[in-house]
């Protein structure tokens, strides 16, 4: 018996997560439904790609992800070091300020699914596609600049 193989295309596929922070701030972490993604320096983003989160082969309509991050609005503030190593009071000081984000976003349509892109935007907005599409060229969703304007205070906070 060959109850274990199967001639019909998977469901889900895998597909790697890359990130682009588009704000100020430090993207520590990041996941998507689960699936983690790199530190992402402030305006950067796109180079490093992390294996594997799951997409479906088809889109449907009503498809979203949930996005968890952790964010540094300080990444360059100092702390001290003592002999070489890391002042624990000092880093927790800094890391006290860390903020903590959890949204639910829409995916877009796509026809033939890709990487999982996330795109963190000011004012904690994020936006999700699923596309073999690279940022910046005709058809891919979210063209934004990098080094994005933000506001002083955001509509949501």
């Amino acid at each position: 018996m060959l109850s274990g193989c199967s001639s019909a295309p998977s469901k889900v596929l895998a597909a790697p997560v890359t990130g682009y922070n588009h704000t100020s701030s430090n993207i520590n972490n990041f996941s998507v439904d689960g699936a983690s993604g790199a530190n992402i320096g402030p305006h950067q983003g796109g180079g490093t790609e992390v294996c594997c989160g799951m997409v479906p082969r088809y889109w449907t309509s009503g498809l979203k992800a949930i996005v968890e991050w952790e964010e540094d609005p300080d990444l360059r503030g100092s702390i001290k070091r003592d002999h070489g190593q890391l002042d624990t009071k000092d880093y927790a000081r800094h890391a006290a300020n860390y903020s903590r984000h959890k949204v639910v976003v829409d995916i877009p349509q796509y026809n033939v699914p890709g990487s999982l892109k996330v795109h963190f935007l000011p004012c904690d907005e994020v936006r999700v596609s699923v596309t073999g599409i690279t940022p910046g060229y005709p058809g891919y969703p979210y063209n934004y600049p990098m080094n994005m304007p933000e506001p002083k205070e955001c509509p949501s906070r």
